[in-house]
């Protein structure tokens, strides 16, 4: 299937940035710097950082996303770049541009974008019927499809339960499995109609849904290992007093970035009680730059996908 024109995927599904002045006003302290945007998405987070930027800054970005891609091509300026690939290569690209260590910062902006649910054919969405498939890079890997095809009970009730956080992973689970005997899942809103009728007990203003096809969509775009990579890989190609801004929109992501932030914050804590060792020994790494940040009342009013968003941020030790 051709690429679709870049004009038509910015415009025809719509995409708004989430706690967009805050993440750049944090990540953007060196208008001559260098960053990398590891989620461009369509492009708001990184068209505000090359606002700030002067002719000598420079952005990169990524994205594994071929629809991404296509809407960068909007983006003519010369102090930007941009690949297809996972955010966790981020080493890897950083090596091939020649600034491994260098960078003034890094912004990762994590999950699913507006676009990518708003588009049915994309299938991460129960309220748009479309083909189950809920991968962020349609070419690679396994659609959520072929996963409940051939999937066992217990391994679809680990996923929706580890990665959803389902209470009743199990009885969904079996409600699927039996289902797929008579009918195999092709379509969202097939899925999430089954998911709805064996669940016993709905959250006011949720879908019964909902968790389960968050689970499905975490677990077959790697994204929790994929999130650990990319931290450790920014930690790598920040320069010494480079910042990283990560938003999440999920508990799980949240922990990860929280305690990734508070590990290299106190540095080696696990050593015996009473070993003398200086405060320059302990391998210390990072700053914390605050608290989480989350959305005001006005970006959630204006924008509700927003509102289980947490922006954390940190600098690398000089």
């Amino acid at each position: 299937m051709p690429s679709p024109d870049a004009n038509q995927v910015t415009n025809h599904f719509r995409h708004t940035s989430v706690l967009l002045e805050g993440a750049v006003d944090t990540l953007v302290h060196n208008s001559d710097g260098i960053y990398l945007d590891g989620t461009f998405g369509r492009g708001g987070h990184s068209r505000v950082i090359l606002s700030r930027l002067s002719d000598q800054g420079r952005l990169m970005a990524m994205d594994r996303d071929p629809q991404a891609i296509a809407a960068a091509k909007a983006i003519d300026d010369p102090r930007f770049d941009i690949t297809q690939r996972e955010f966790a290569r981020l080493v890897e690209y950083a090596q091939e541009q020649g600034v491994y260590g260098k960078l003034s910062g890094v912004l990762l902006d994590i999950g699913v974008s507006s676009p990518q649910l708003d588009d049915p054919e994309r299938g991460f969405s129960f309220m748009r019927n479309g083909p189950l498939d809920m991968r962020m890079d349609p070419t690679q890997g396994e659609s959520a499809a072929a996963f409940l095809a051939r999937a066992s009970e217990a391994e679809i009730a680990t996923v929706f339960k580890t990665y959803g956080e389902e209470r009743y992973a199990k009885r969904l689970a079996r409600a699927v499995v039996t289902r797929r005997v008579e009918k195999p899942f092709t379509h969202t809103v097939d899925l999430a109609e089954v998911l709805k009728a064996a669940h016993p007990a709905w959250e006011k203003g949720r879908h019964p849904a909902t968790k389960a096809f968050q689970g499905l969509r975490i677990y077959l775009n790697g994204e929790l290992d994929q999130l650990d990579a990319a931290l450790e890989g920014a930690l790598e190609v920040l320069a010494p007093g480079g910042h990283l801004v990560v938003i999440s929109f999920h508990s799980l992501e949240d922990r990860r970035v929280k305690r990734f932030i508070r590990h290299h914050v106190r540095g080696d804590t696990h050593l015996p009680r009473g070993v003398p060792i200086r405060d320059d020994q302990l391998n210390r790494r990072l700053e914390a730059l605050g608290k989480g940040v989350r959305p005001s009342d006005e970006e959630v009013d204006a924008n509700p996908r927003a509102r289980s968003a947490v922006m954390r941020a940190a600098r690398k030790r000089v």
